[in-house]
């Protein structure tokens, strides 16, 4: 459900605007709305005003860097300074704290370095000797594949330089690492010598780069001796630091965020000379909270309340207040979607009762229900211990009311799926078939389906091995694809019958709330339309028999006929502007077939767990007690795999149905509106006096 909102304009005092704003934050309810024209000045703030915001931002962005070089998480709350010494607590940690992140970038540089090209700088200091610091020879180093030659590069180099040259090499790793030495005016030649047999100069990174080979190993050394020690020493200055004055750090940022969010407040309003203006929205349950806020101010301050126009008004905030059954989706399954536009559909509630409901009859496995019970119990556990839990997959951190959330929805999922695992007899495929716990019972099963037209017929065979014998019956036998399949098709397809034509009832019902002519007879159009073509493909039992469309003793036909009637009035009403509405239409009839994947997917996942368990069971039955225990092994395993490898589509094609074939009707995904995001105050809450504020005469509207 939408939350009902309330439009608010404030009124204030210029000079008494920050108390105000201050208030507004501690009561954390309303959501603001910036005014864009009007005969007060909106937009950038200037003057002093202006100069206050900027030194604001500078120490808030010097404070949230500080915070970031730290690595702090957030402490216990600590008082916060006073603010004339805000700038000083910054200042004393940002400067030692910028000090170490430097010498930890320089550190960690020179460990990068001394890992990629350590051994290498050490065995071509041991082969240049004290030639490194000669005035009169130039040393060219190099790399050498542990495929290439040093054969060519010889050749190279006594064709350019003669005898005027030394070649050495040593093997270092997998590689070999060399060193041409020769007189300082023929360094260009060797490298071109380089250059020609196709290897490259070995230039150090960064102020190595300029240092003699074994000055450069020197420093190697120490770093690859000292630099763990190094790093950690500074590591755990950095947590001292951070213990210290994260505390103070941490507040002082909150409150630098709140009196920034005031000079925004000032921006989004409308200003004069002497007074400043605000708009936005409440919730119509907090409407108490903003008059209690503000009535510390008394006739300080002149406000308005009244109710949203929600035909006409643009930027309404949405809130959506479900109960504690739809919330958890809401803030999972509903957080693929955008929200709704403001005095429309609230679509949570079906998608709470729906998508675990189609998901269930995808799996329809107790053994696979079991599993994602046991999974949802853990990520609650996890949530009831305030754990979060860094997902490795997705590289991302799930938080506790998250994690609970998604453990709610993970088990409303199991529910259904081992419900349904029950009613076709699925546990890891046909295991528990094969235990005969589970079997097909031919006359309940025509006592149950045999309205459709539907008979079970009897193998002998199977009968005469206790096929039909067991201890549950199976009443929807999905895998009994030669007999059941129609039957399990037209089941799917009847959700598509009715999530499609809801969503275009809902698109009449949100067209008569609104005053909307034109959506409210295309909604009308496509009800009758879609329904008289519902019905044809029932009268001519999917287009095998069109006979019986003649057949006017039928109440079906006039049905039809009646549908079709309306879908033309429906047409005629829109037609200059939907013109295309025919085509439409029969899109729709796409839409309903589409709910085909309930029963398509789930199929293709039973008849693979199936496969798996056959095969489990045959290796037991052959092989014995070893090919038990193969079979048990091999089985959970490519049960894993084939659950890994269709999870995602299973969990994918309930969304997509709601999204695309049940929400497109109603409008959902046409407009959206932006989330409520009231005005918060981070830091501790403060009390102005109220008699800091000069009162002006004003009235209060309630």
């Amino acid at each position: 459900m939408i939350n009902p909102m309330q439009q608010v304009v404030i009124a204030v005092r210029k000079r008494d605007s920050e108390a105000v704003i201050t208030a507004l934050q501690d009561a954390g309810v309303l959501h603001l709305k910036p005014i864009a024209d009007g005969p007060l000045h909106t937009g950038n703030l200037a003057g002093q005003d202006a100069a206050e915001r900027r030194e604001d931002e500078r120490l808030l962005a010097r404070a949230e860097s500080t915070i970031a070089e730290l690595g702090a998480y957030r402490p216990a709350p600590a008082p916060l300074p006073a603010q004339g010494e805000w700038e000083a607590v910054v200042e004393g940690v940002a400067q030692p704290v910028a000090e170490l992140a430097r010498q930890r970038q320089e550190l960690q540089s020179d460990l990068d370095v001394e890992r990629t090209y350590g051994d290498a700088v050490r065995a071509l200091a041991r082969m240049v000797g004290t030639l490194d610091r000669s005035r009169r020879v130039a040393l060219v180093p190099f790399l050498v594949g542990p495929t290439e030659s040093l054969t060519e590069l010889d050749a190279a180099l006594r064709e350019s330089l003669g005898e005027r040259y030394t070649l050495a090499s040593e093997t270092v790793g997998q590689n070999q690492v060399g060193v041409v030495a020769t007189l300082r005016g023929d360094r260009d030649a060797a490298r071109a010598a380089l250059s020609k047999a196709r290897l490259g100069e070995l230039r150090l990174p960064g102020r190595y780069d300029t240092m003699p080979l074994t000055s450069v190993a020197a420093e190697l050394e120490q770093v690859r001796q000292n630099g763990d020690a190094r790093q950690r020493h500074i590591n755990t200055e950095r947590d001292r630091l951070a213990q210290e004055h994260g505390p103070a750090l941490f507040a002082v940022r909150d409150a630098l965020k709140d009196r920034v969010a005031v000079h925004d407040v000032r921006a989004v309003s409308a200003r004069g000379k002497y007074s400043l203006a605000m708009q936005g929205y409440v919730p119509a349950d907090r409407v108490a909270g903003l008059q209690s806020a503000l009535s510390r101010f008394g006739d300080a301050v002149s406000y308005e309340v009244h109710p949203v126009d929600e035909h006409h008004d643009h930027g309404v905030p949405v809130e959506l207040k479900n109960s504690s059954y739809v919330t958890p989706f809401q803030n999972t399954v509903m957080g693929l979607m955008s929200l709704p536009k403001y005095g429309t559909f609230d679509p949570s509630w079906v998608v709470a009762w729906f998508f675990p409901f189609f998901f269930g009859i995808i799996m329809a496995d107790i053994g696979y229900g079991l599993m994602f019970l046991a999974f949802g119990m853990w990520l609650l556990g996890k949530a009831r211990r305030n754990e979060g839990w860094n997902v490795p997959i997705l590289g991302a951190y799930l938080g506790p009311q998250t994690l609970k959330d998604l453990g709610f929805v993970t088990n409303v999922m199991a529910g259904w799926t081992i419900l349904w695992g029950f009613l076709t007899g699925e546990f890891f495929g046909t295991l528990l078939e094969h235990l005969g716990v589970f079997y097909i019972n031919p006359p309940l099963l025509d006592r149950l389906w045999g309205w459709t037209g539907l008979t079970f017929p009897v193998d002998p065979y199977k009968a005469e091995h206790g096929y039909y014998n067991g201890l549950i019956p199976i009443v929807f036998p999905r895998l009994e694809t030669e007999y059941f399949g129609n039957v399990a098709l037209v089941f799917a397809l009847l959700f598509g019958v009715l999530q499609v034509l809801w969503g275009w009832a809902i698109r009449v019902q949100q067209g008569i709330k609104h005053g909307d002519r034109l959506h409210m007879w295309e909604g009308i159009a496509m009800v009758g339309g879609v329904g008289a073509l519902v019905l044809m493909a029932f009268i001519s039992r999917g287009a095998q028999d069109f006979s019986g469309l003649t057949n006017f003793a039928d109440p079906r036909v006039l049905l039809m006929i009646l549908g079709f009637i309306v879908f033309i009035v429906g047409y005629l009403m829109v037609i200059t502007k939907l013109p295309t509405l025919i085509v439409e239409l029969l899109s729709q009839g796409g839409a309903v077939v589409s709910y085909a994947r309930i029963f398509a997917v789930g199929l293709v996942s039973a008849i693979l767990a199936k496969l798996v368990t056959d095969l489990g069971w045959s290796m037991s039955q052959n092989w014995g007690f070893i090919g038990g225990v193969l079979g048990v092994i091999i089985g959970l395993a490519l049960h894993l795999l084939v659950l890994a490898l269709t999870l995602i589509g299973h969990i994918l094609q309930p969304i997509r149905l709601h999204m695309v074939e049940f929400l497109n009707p109603t409008g959902f995904n046409n407009e959206s509106s932006p989330r409520y995001n009231p005005l918060r105050r981070l830091s501790p809450a403060t009390n102005t006096p109220v008699n800091t504020v000069r009162v002006v005469t004003g009235q209060q509207v309630k």
